[in-house]
């Protein structure tokens, strides 16, 4: 039979389930809304929606690498305790496989989940009944590089390759890729601890650079110096400043006597070759993700007077 658009609407709105998944549960129970509601109850799709509205924050960053490619994603559920199962640590990895393959995260999303004929969208939407809480596939990323290695740092895991903060860096070089992915790992260790803005100053936002000589100006003129002393101050702050949030002009955190950049160049020793860190990610766990703030204490004493 014919199912019309308002019936869909009707469905949505008592159920919370996609637009697709009313129209298949109308088309199975020959447009009867209540028993479509049944059909999606049964199948844990209206149960699954209905967690949707909820802030999914906490889960696991997960990486899948191999020497010269690696993958980071992140995958969000409510809760702490979510991300210690082991069901849901068993996705996290399997979405860093499918992201080793296809990248970013809209080809992702829409790859097939490995052994299924599902998506990977549609698996997590899946795991939401079973699991019993909203989660979600948030974002992914890869590196690669022709010639060297791409490492990869995972702080506050779980388990293997999981955890609540992951890193990639890729060194570029035609020396020995095993070395140079030696070298790339303790980078990511040192981003994991300081998150750097960008890897060179050409690649920080220039309007962040314009706002911080404003602030620095400011506080020179304060002094009451004459300007051209005031413009070597500014320039005196924004080379600390550079050395502060510029990935290769921090001081490194395995050995702070010299720079990222300065233990790259001593690193060519090791590697036998000029070498060359190209790229870097750092995902950190419900980073920007507005958190629901709820007063336990007031959620109980609500439940007491109903």
């Amino acid at each position: 039979m014919s199912i019309s658009a308002a019936q869909v609407k009707e469905l949505r709105d008592l159920t919370g389930a996609g637009m697709m998944d009313c129209k298949a549960a109308l088309a199975e129970t020959n447009g009867d809304i209540e028993a479509a509601v049944d059909w999606l109850r049964k199948k844990g799709i209206a149960k699954a929606d209905k967690k949707a509205g909820r802030t999914a924050a906490e889960g696991l960053i997960g990486v899948e690498q191999g020497l010269r490619e690696a993958a980071v994603v992140e995958v969000n559920s409510e809760t702490d305790f979510v991300a210690r199962n082991a069901a849901f640590q068993e996705i996290v990895n399997n979405v860093a496989k499918v992201a080793l393959a296809f990248g970013d995260t809209e080809s992702v999303a829409n790859a097939k989940y490995p052994g299924s004929d599902k998506s990977v969208t549609d698996t997590i939407k899946d795991a939401v009944g079973t699991i019993g809480e909203n989660l979600g596939f948030r974002r992914s990323a890869k590196l690669t590089v022709p010639h060297g290695a791409v490492a990869s740092y995972v702080h506050n895991s779980v388990a293997d390759n999981l955890g609540k903060l992951g890193v990639l860096v890729a060194v570029e070089t035609t020396g020995d890729a095993h070395k140079a992915g030696a070298f790339a790992r303790q980078v990511a260790m040192h981003v994991a601890a300081t998150n750097p803005l960008a890897l060179n100053v050409d690649e920080l936002d220039p309007t962040e650079i314009e706002r911080e000589k404003a602030i620095f100006s400011d506080q020179a003129r304060a002094s009451g110096k004459p300007e051209n002393i005031i413009e070597k101050m500014v320039e005196g702050r924004l080379r600390k400043f550079y050395e502060e949030v510029v990935l290769l002009k921090q001081a490194f955190v395995i050995n702070p006597d010299v720079t990222v950049e300065q233990a790259l160049k001593d690193a060519e020793k090791e590697i036998g070759a000029p070498a060359k860190i190209v790229a870097y990610l750092r995902y950190a766990l419900g980073e920007g993700i507005e958190k629901d703030e709820s007063d336990f204490a007031a959620e109980v004493a609500a439940a007491v007077k109903k």
